[in-house]
């Protein structure tokens, strides 16, 4: 590989860690502009990924806490260029992998942030009257009620192919990370909102097909290039609903209701490695962050309301 190209290495490593580590998209689209970045930090320096040593790794790292990147961040970085040689490695273009030994920045370990129930109430309900049609109100009930009913990725939610909701199924199938699928149950609000969107959405497209226009094999179909409703359309309209509802729009989401599902589910007495599942997680460890968001919730309720930690009047 000596005298190839620096994209040609990362293009390659693109598209082993599609085929053959079978990596979601958005997975994918990180290391390539990881990569790209510290690529182009590399060739205004006169280095390539051929060359470069643990110095020329740490320099860039360097260069990231300079531009102020957050440890998060950098950790990330770091773990795409090992991830990188590693594969060089396997490819026998390089016989070391200089990013190996360097400790990470660590990460910054924050509790996700949550919203309440009577928020997610207050969002439910916007939800049924937010757009500009009584179209527009099912779709959104519909986006809205199956995100807190199932704990989606938003790029799940988005990209959930209508075969998954014909027949008016107790459980849905949702594909997530790496392709790797999993069934989540479905509560009656959820069933009922996306049997009304499923309705108006089949009518539009049997008028579709009249006209001889493309049908959509997804069940937010929209007109973008990717064919249906897009992760930035998504965030917007939840934005809207959250000012609709009267809550900060800074505070909402859709990661968020992910979040809000998991924790008000651990409230209520639901199993951990249940909770897991539900939301694709590989490592139990990644679930068990909403123990603490619980935890810290239940020493505010006491801290708040308990006799002996009032002030004196």
């Amino acid at each position: 590989m000596t005298g190839t190209p620096d994209h040609r290495w990362i293009s390659a490593f693109l598209d082993a860690q599609a085929a053959e580590a079978g990596a979601a998209r958005n997975t994918l689209l990180a290391y390539g502009r990881d990569l790209k970045d510290a690529q182009d930090w590399l060739g205004a320096r006169g280095l390539s990924w051929q060359t470069l040593d643990r110095a020329g790794v740490e320099g860039y790292l360097i260069h990231c806490e300079a531009q102020g990147f957050s440890k998060a961040t950098r950790a990330r970085r770091l773990s795409s260029i090992r991830q990188l040689y590693r594969f060089a490695f396997e490819e026998g273009w390089r016989a070391d992998n200089p990013a190996i030994q360097i400790r990470g920045p660590g990460r910054a370990r924050s509790l996700p942030k949550t919203l309440s129930v009577s928020e997610v109430d207050a969002l439910l309900d916007a939800a049924r009257s937010q757009g500009r049609s009584s179209r527009d109100h099912l779709r959104n009930t519909c986006l809205m009620e199956l995100l807190y009913a199932t704990g989606m990725r938003v790029s799940e939610l988005v990209t959930l192919p209508v075969a998954a909701v014909r027949g008016a199924p107790d459980m849905l199938l949702i594909k997530g990370k790496g392709d790797k699928e999993r069934l989540v149950p479905l509560s009656d609000h959820a069933k009922d909102a996306m049997q009304a969107w499923l309705s108006v959405r089949d009518e539009d497209e049997a008028l579709a097909k009249l006209q001889g226009k493309p049908t959509s094999r997804f069940l937010f179909a929209s007109r973008s290039k990717e064919g249906h409703l897009t992760r930035h359309r998504f965030y917007l309209l939840i934005k809207e609903m959250a000012v609709a509802a009267g809550i900060a729009p800074d505070k909402v989401t859709p990661h968020r209701l992910r979040h809000a599902f998991a924790t008000h589910l651990l409230e209520n007495g639901a199993d951990l490695r249940a909770i897991q599942t539900l939301l694709g997680h590989a490592d139990l460890a990644t679930t068990e962050i909403y123990t603490h968001v619980v935890e810290e919730r239940l020493r505010d309720l006491v801290e708040d309301h308990h006799p002996l930690n009032r002030k004196p009047a």
